[in-house]
């Protein structure tokens, strides 16, 4: 499976953009999928995840009503919403894929596959 990340850019304070991950190689539905952010200077953190099924999304508190993670099965896309943006949203986003149904953050990161990450800059 290849993931490729996109929808990343310059945003002020306050506003919104919508991440996509394009999945090739295979079915969207197939794998548990997750967005990840690494910020400059920190640690990679985890933002949110959506089962096989997709009907369910998890999210860190900090994201929290604020993200929304979805699914086109008939564009094999996974989506990240982030309304509400501050600075410190500003990260690299990574998209990551898992044949496990109901992955651990922990199995994202040791068997995921991943894409190469977008850049979300937030100006304040």
């Amino acid at each position: 499976v290849q993931l490729q990340a996109s929808g990343g850019g310059l945003v002020p304070a306050g506003g919104s953009l919508r991440l996509s991950c394009v999945v090739s190689g295979r079915s969207v539905s197939f794998y548990s999928m997750a967005w990840f952010r690494q910020a400059p200077g920190k640690e990679r953190e985890f933002v949110g995840h959506l089962d096989k099924s997709g009907s369910s999304t998890y999210s860190v508190d900090s994201v929290k009503g604020r993200f929304t993670i979805s699914r086109d099965n008939d564009k094999n896309t996974v989506y990240l919403q982030m309304n509400n943006l501050g600075p410190e949203d500003t990260a690299v986003y990574y998209c990551s894929a898992t044949s496990i149904a109901r992955p651990t953050v922990l199995q994202f990161e040791r068997f995921g596959r991943w894409g190469q990450g977008t850049l979300v800059t937030v100006s304040s």
